[in-house]
């Protein structure tokens, strides 16, 4: 990786607009469409219904910060997009195990919720946080 700092600064730009995205369009469903929202038992239809739209959140942000990462990077290289898809793909994984897991709020999940109930999603999404530096470099 040839600008860590510059990484990090898009990747947490990028997981932060992505939250805030999905976290919208969930409040969108129970305020405007009048969906169920969480209860003690389940997290609400608000938010189900916006499972199958996360990897595609993920995908246009992710891909968008990668190629702002990746036309600021000097001779960049499908390497250096591949390195930083996996760097940007590890650090979610682990962050996510705290921010949606182990620490609990209003929004948090079992790990049976998050890794088992939000298949093919969760899997999809960290797909795609992979491709979004190498989707940047080839649109460079």
């Amino acid at each position: 990786m040839k600008n860590f700092g510059m990484s990090m600064l898009w990747f947490w730009v990028a997981y932060a607009a992505v939250t805030i995205l999905g976290i919208a369009h969930t409040v969108f469903n129970i305020y405007v469409l009048h969906m169920k929202p969480m209860d003690g038992t389940s997290m609400g239809e608000g938010y189900e219904k916006t499972k199958p739209w996360h990897p595609l959140y993920n995908i246009i942000l992710f891909g968008l910060f990668g190629w702002l990462y990746m036309r600021g990077v000097a001779d960049p290289s499908l390497y250096d997009a591949l390195i930083t898809g996996a760097i940007w793909a590890g650090i979610c994984i682990v962050f996510d195990v705290f921010g949606w897991v182990i620490i609990k709020h209003p929004w948090s999940l079992s790990f049976k919720e998050f890794y088992i109930d939000y298949q093919p999603w969760i899997s999809l999404i960290y797909v795609a946080i992979f491709l979004g530096p190498v989707i940047g470099c080839i649109l460079l």
